[in-house]
This record gives structure tokens, sequence and C-alpha cells, in this order.
């Protein structure tokens, strides 16, 4: 079952109005908080966002965000570096996680999409205002979650020649 949610999963930008339970996003979250992190230090946070006037602002400051206007949940991972025993890993440690949710989300039938904020300055101020998020912490990637109103076709990623063997 997790190789079928993994190589099934697909990036989905179009969400019902069905709403996605507590419960569901409870799930959700523990698949994330699973993820391997530096030092198993967990430098993360998540802020789980259903207020509909919040998540109508965000496309105003983030260019790729529009499909946050659907969808009826979203969940920003952030990174906490006073969280870190490894000073730079929580990047990698987000990402585990990111991708822990994702897997999670087409395993349980819905759909979502990994929005980007970190790097780009500007997304995480704005995203660090409207959400009153203190300085250490850092928003790392928006995931809008909700019931998908489209299926995309699984795509066959694997690439052969990006594998080499014991050298370059």
């Amino acid at each position: 079952m997790p190789m079928k949610a993994i190589l099934s999963r697909r990036s989905v930008r179009k969400y019902t109005d069905q709403p996605v339970s507590d419960e569901t996003v409870k799930e959700l979250l523990a698949a994330a908080m699973s993820a391997p992190s530096a030092g198993n230090q967990q430098p993360w946070h998540f802020i789980v966002i259903r207020d509909r006037a919040q998540l109508d602002q965000i496309p105003a400051f983030h260019p790729y965000a529009g499909m946050v206007k659907q969808a009826p949940v979203a969940i920003l991972v952030c990174g906490d570096e006073t969280l870190e025993k490894y000073k730079g890993f929580w990047v990698q440690d987000c990402s585990a996680a990111t991708e822990n949710l994702l897997i999670a989300v087409e395993a349980l039938g819905l759909g979502a999409v990994w929005v980007g904020v970190y790097p780009e300055a500007s997304r995480v101020e704005q995203f660090r205002k409207l959400l009153a998020i203190p300085d250490h912490v850092t928003p790392f990637a928006l995931i809008p979650v909700g019931y998908a109103a489209e299926k995309p076709a699984p795509a066959n990623r694997f690439e052969p020649s990006r594998i080499h063997y014991d050298r370059w």
C-alpha cells in the first residue's frame, strides 16, 4: 500500500467543497510528524488553516497559491531553529515531514499540492504577518488539502540515466 500511495501521488490543485474532518487532519499531521529528522529533534510546527478569510488572503502575496481559495483546509509546515541539534538541517527535516504528509493525503483519498514558501523572503514575512508566527519559526511550505475535483494520472518518473553505481 505505501508504494501505491508514493507512485500514484500527484499535485492536485482543484478541490470539491466537501470538508476535511479534524480526525483526518490529525492523521495527516501524525504522518508528517513520523518523518525522520536530524538527531531526532523534530524541529517542526504545523499551522492548520481553516479560516476562509485567512485562506483567501494568501493568493494576494503568493503567486502560486490560487488553489487555496478552493481548499477547505491548508497546513503550513514551519521550521523552528531553536529545536535543532544540528544547525541548518531543519530544511531537510521539514521536507521529509512535508513529503510524508503528501503521501498520507494520497493514501487517505484526498488531494494536495506542495506550495513552496521558504526561501522566498517576502512569502516568509507575509505568512509570519498573517498568522502571527514568531521570528524564530520559519514558514516552509503550504499544503492545501481537500477532496480532489481532478485526478491527474500517475506519472512514471523513474529515470535510469539518473542512477550511478559506485561512482559517477
